[in-house]
């Protein structure tokens, strides 16, 4: 835990301009925010720090405010992680209005009922992309229901005849300034987070300043993180994972925040900064642990064995902290001169020998994932929450953790399950409902305060949260039997050839996959077995016969792990890699499920079509 706090009032009183006024006070020097524009990770650097940042938040609320924004109004925000986004947010939250941040990838019919539900008038967006997706929702000139009435552009090669962003801060009279967030209340909502509305139109969750205040402090309970740490901020901030670790967590903490555009750019980025901690969710961990498999790969025989040695040691002191038991004095001490000998040198060309906290969320982690990292002395401390929770509600730590289980409740929550093994929460962070059309709020607990989440699982005796899947996602084949796909998927990624898979097999007698090379990994292994490549490219690895036969073996060994009902009968294999630009991930890299099934129905099809 973070020792530096110092709060306002009762933390159940607080909200989010509180404790940036507290920053501004007593830690107006440090760095709060931090942007890229050079041409290499980390340079090119500007830098904001706390007094900064709050005097820039005040300008922008006067700005908007002359705009005619008002208490209580929504204003959608389509923009990257860029600090106009950032300051616009909070800005927002001080003028008392509600930020609703959207995905950039969101489908038009998405982003138009988003704005008629919403009720949105104003957007703010980042170029001419976002420009003219949000376009076609103007209004024509004078009111009209549901769409949007002003756009305010932050890129200024792409402003044309609306309102540039850097035109609007302007001089704030302290008083007016000071007068307007005081006026709002912990229970009043802080942001509206919009759901991917994968089985429908997304949903607006109500998220409220007494959500995300004492959230953050749960959570702070359980990290143990050094005094100002850095947080790199790359998922999308329309999630509500990154918006809990991107801005809301920074505030509580006094920390510093570096944005970073995307996923495709947090590598070179970790390597320039070496954090202390390390938000991921499982597709990240996955691609850096193929991208660390291939670099050890590469290193002499003599240095793979003290690599393998090493982590060794590390995975028996991971065993021991997983029963809350010391590890002997021979062991520690092998352990120490393991890390510094061994796993540190190794760890420090990724810019991961600095870390204190790694976590995960959004999907269930692979097991060797966990054990992969877990033999580097990385502990990744897996949670799990959902939109409606605030983000995390469960969450492992240094002080009590099962690797591959998603940890136990925050402070101020309850879990139990349903008898189907439905997961019912309630508590503090739980949101304080769906937003209407009308602009009301609609609860979304039943009498006693318990919310159906969805997600199916089990409470262990220590009382840990072991996930099983999503309850619509489950897989009921034929003959009746349940099974979770994530289990399986998870099992075929096992092999690192077999970089994302989903299996399918609703209403069938068994079940079929489709799996994706991972790139990366496999031009590694066909450098590695005399395959020639096209430069930057799997280039038909797909089909090749070596390829084939290793996949098959990798299927083999994931059906022996199997009951007979998880196993997989027949896979394609896929070159292309799913990512959101294709849509087959959302923006924060979860499987589009219905989207992959859709897209490849023909195949999925002749897979069963075409078995004797």
């Amino acid at each position: 835990m973070t020792t530096i706090l110092r709060l306002p009032k009762d933390a159940s009183e607080l909200t989010v301009p509180d404790l940036l006024l507290r920053n501004a006070q007593d830690h107006g020097d440090r760095p709060a925010l931090s942007w890229y524009s050079g041409t290499s990770p980390g340079t090119g650097r500007t830098t904001l720090t706390w007094a900064q940042a709050r005097h820039r938040i005040a300008e922008l609320a006067a700005g908007l405010a002359a705009l005619g924004v008002a208490r209580g109004e929504h204003v959608l925000l389509m923009m990257d992680n860029r600090p106009e986004h950032w300051l616009t947010d909070l800005a927002l939250v001080h003028l008392g209005a509600v930020p609703v941040s959207v995905y950039g990838t969101a489908a038009p019919e998405q982003l138009a009922h988003v704005v008629r539900h919403s009720r949105a008038r104003l957007a703010v967006v980042g170029g001419a992309d976002e420009r003219a997706r949000c376009q076609p929702l103007l209004a024509p000139a004078g009111e009209a229901p549901g769409r949007i009435r002003r756009l305010v552009v932050a890129d200024d090669d792409a402003v044309g005849p609306h309102t540039g962003w850097r035109s609007l801060p302007r001089p704030y009279p302290p008083a007016d300034f000071e007068g307007s967030w005081r006026r709002s209340r912990p229970e009043d909502p802080v942001t509206v987070v919009y759901t991917s509305g994968t089985t429908g139109d997304p949903k607006g969750v109500v998220i409220s300043h007494r959500n995300v205040v004492l959230n953050g402090i749960a959570l702070d309970g359980i990290a143990e993180l050094p005094d100002h740490a850095d947080h790199i901020c790359y998922l999308p901030l329309a999630h509500i994972a990154e918006r809990m670790l991107g801005i809301y967590l920074p505030v509580l903490r006094a920390s510093h925040v570096h944005l970073c555009p995307g996923p495709g750019e947090v590598a070179a980025l970790v390597r320039e900064l070496r954090p202390a901690e390390f938000f991921g969710v499982p597709r990240v961990w996955e691609k850096l642990a193929a991208a660390v498999r291939t670099m050890l790969e590469s290193l002499p025989a003599p240095r793979r064995t003290a690599v393998a040695e090493a982590s060794k040691v590390a995975r028996a002191v991971v065993r021991c902290r997983e029963r809350g038991t010391e590890p002997d004095p021979r062991l520690a001490a092998a352990h120490e001169k393991a890390h510094s000998e061994v796993l540190r040198p190794l760890l420090a060309p990724v810019g991961f020998d600095r870390l204190v906290w790694t976590a995960s969320a959004s999907a269930p982690m692979p097991p060797d994932v966990l054990d992969f990292w877990a033999g580097l002395g990385i502990v990744i401390m897996d949670a799990w929450g959902l939109t409606e929770t605030t983000g995390a509600l469960t969450l492992n730590g240094p002080a009590a953790f099962r690797l591959g289980s998603v940890g136990r409740p925050l402070e101020g929550t309850e879990i139990r399950t349903a008898e189907d093994g439905e997961i019912l929460v309630r508590g503090t962070t739980l949101f304080a409902g769906y937003l209407r059309p009308d602009g009301s709020v609609e609860p979304g607990t039943d009498a006693d305060g318990w919310f159906a989440t969805g997600d199916i699982g089990r409470i262990d005796e220590d009382g840990f949260l072991w996930l099983t899947d999503r309850k619509k996602e489950m897989i009921v084949t034929s003959t009746g039997k349940n099974v979770s796909p994530a289990l399986v998927e998870n099992a075929l990624k096992e092999h690192p050839l077999v970089g994302q898979a989903l299996v399918d097999g609703d209403g069938r007698s068994y079940l079929v996959a489709l799996l994706v090379l991972d790139g990366e990994t496999a031009r590694a292994w066909a450098a590695r077995n005399g395959i020639d490549l096209p430069p930057g490219s799997p280039g038909g690895l797909a089909a090749h016969p070596a390829v084939r036969a290793e996949v098959d073996r990798a299927v083999a060994a994931a059906n022996a792990r199997l009951n007979r009902t998880e196993q997989v009968k027949r896979y394609r294999l896929l070159e292309d890699e799913w990512t959101p630009l294709t849509g087959e991930l959302t923006p924060s890299l979860k499987l589009r499920r219905r989207v992959v099934r859709s897209r490849y129905r023909q195949i999925i099809d002749g897979l069963y079509e075409d078995h004797v």
